[in-house]
């Protein structure tokens, strides 16, 4: 009876456990039903709850080298001071024009069929007592026939195309013992009820800045893309609570 309670017990406690989230989801919807989703606090990049500082394999750090009575400082990229953003704090534009399609088409088929027979002539000079165990008797030369046949056919293809063009500011959050620079760049834009999100991070060299305090995308490494949003129109494109859960839970 104890194990009986404990299997019902636990899907219980998920059932409730989803019905709390979903009424919190709720109460947030609710909420923002007059004026839609509120845009979110300007804030140090640095203290989001998600923020990790980036390490990477650096150089052994140069020491530079100054020599007294002279205005040019050794390495230097210019005599008079560089107004590109350098620094942490410092801004620069992002240019984001990204359009790239892929596609893939595959087939497969198989086939394959096998036989294979044997017979029992002389088995201990038992072949006799088969005919009076077996009312149709036993033939020997056909006691064993075995025979598998297999066809499968499988296709696919893929079709993808996307295209994303979004010009925003980023701010340097760190420099790295190179001279490298992270990136990170977040704007948020709220339309009627529709709120739409572009966050983009990465690395940067100070070199690939242009006169224009700008970088493009393919100069960005280790970059990373985040387009979305939460509103009326993203709540009307997505499954309910409850189909999404039976997605997951059902096996079938």
């Amino acid at each position: 009876m104890r194990k009986l309670y404990n299997a019902i017990q636990h899907p219980c406690i998920l059932a409730v456990f989803i019905l709390l989230l979903t009424a919190c989801n709720a109460l947030t919807r609710l909420s923002e039903m007059n004026n839609g989703p509120e845009v979110s606090a300007i804030t140090n990049p640095t203290v989001r709850p998600k923020y990790r500082p980036v390490s990477m394999p650096m150089p052994m750090p140069k020491t530079t080298i100054r020599k007294a009575n002279s205005l040019w400082r050794p390495g230097a990229r210019a005599f008079f001071r560089d107004q590109r953003a350098s620094q942490v704090g410092d801004i620069l534009t992002v240019n984001l024009s990204i359009e790239d399609s892929a596609a893939l088409a595959n087939k497969t088929t198989g086939a394959r069929a096998d036989t294979e027979d044997g017979d029992v002539t002389n088995l201990l000079g038992l072949e006799q007592e088969f005919n009076k165990l077996l009312p149709q008797g036993i033939a020997g030369a056909t006691a064993l026939s075995l025979g598998t046949a297999r066809d499968t056919s499988g296709t696919g293809a893929i079709d993808r195309s996307e295209k994303l063009a979004i010009t925003l500011a980023a701010i340097i959050t760190q420099v790295l013992p190179n001279g490298n620079l992270v990136i990170f760049a977040r704007q948020e834009l709220k339309v009627n009820f529709e709120l739409r999100e572009v966050l983009v991070t990465g690395v940067i060299r100070p070199e690939d800045i242009n006169s224009a305090n700008e970088i493009w995308h393919s100069k960005i490494a280790e970059m990373r893309v985040a387009y979305g949003g939460r509103g009326t129109l993203s709540d009307l494109q997505q499954p309910r609570y409850g189909h999404r859960v039976i997605d997951i839970v059902f096996p079938f």
